[in-house]
């Protein structure tokens, strides 16, 4: 029996286990609101959720949040991405460069940067502002980060190889350098969107004036908690979709 068979039947068992534990919770999850005595206000039905959700898409309510939070996301992510990959490739060229800056970098990297929201709230305001600086300082680390490992640790043989037969800078740099650093580069960008999406979410909850995570937190004070698990969901579902598409575009890329 070949290889692509049986990887294509573990794929079918993983994602069947997958769909089964989701549904094993949502059934869990129906028993226990309907069946139990789970206040609605604590958790909701199910199926009160899903109707909400149901009329959250319909309605298109959701447009404006989600195109802020889309739009924090993108800022924060284009800013960090060039910063950190050209940071990373600049500190990458220098042994004593990356001995200094590596350990400082994955040192800061450790430090819960939410802890400084309330500074950037500070200095940039409730607005978007604030969450984009956030976005950015959360996703630049991995970024930087990876793109060093990417450059600065190229065999040196390949190097020299590529000297010796008389390569130029942009040579050495195009046809060694950047497809030995390329697949741990991509592995940054997508850590550092995960995290972007993630620390921006997290930030709209806690102080925003709109957005997903705002209009989250504006349910929850009102008490209408099954239109706030709809947008949970949705907000689950956005943050489902943008991890598969960069997980599949950075696996397409790697195959090249």
């Amino acid at each position: 029996m070949s290889v692509s068979p049986k990887r294509d039947r573990g794929k079918l068992a993983s994602r069947a286990v997958q769909a089964g534990f989701v549904v094993v919770l949502i059934g869990a999850w129906y028993i226990g609101t309907t069946l139990g005595r789970i206040s609605p206000i604590l958790l909701p039905n199910p199926l009160n959720v899903y109707h909400e959700l149901i009329d959250v898409l319909w309605t298109g309510e959701f447009v404006g949040d989600l195109r802020i939070t889309l739009m924090e996301l993108a800022i924060a992510f284009a800013i960090s991405s060039t910063a950190g990959i050209t940071l990373g490739y600049l500190i990458s060229r220098s042994k004593y460069s990356i001995r200094v800056f590596e350990p400082l970098m994955a040192g800061i990297y450790s430090i819960p940067i939410i802890l400084f929201l309330p500074l950037y709230i500070l200095f940039f305001g409730l607005g978007p502002a604030s969450k984009i600086a956030l976005g950015v300082t959360t996703s630049f680390f991995p970024i930087v980060l990876n793109t060093i490992a990417g450059f600065g640790y190229v065999d040196r043989i390949f190097v020299l190889s590529a000297r010796s037969m008389g390569a130029s800078d942009y040579q050495l740099f195009r046809w060694v350098l950047l497809p030995a650093a390329f697949p741990i580069i991509l592995t940054g960008l997508r850590i550092g969107f995960t995290v972007a999406l993630l620390s921006i979410l997290g930030s709209e909850t806690i102080a925003s004036l709109a957005g997903l995570g705002h209009r989250i937190v504006h349910l929850a004070e009102g008490m209408d908690t099954a239109r706030m698990f709809a947008y949970i969901t949705f907000a689950v579902a956005i943050a489902l979709f943008l991890n598969t598409v960069t997980s599949t575009l950075e696996a397409r890329a790697r195959r090249r």
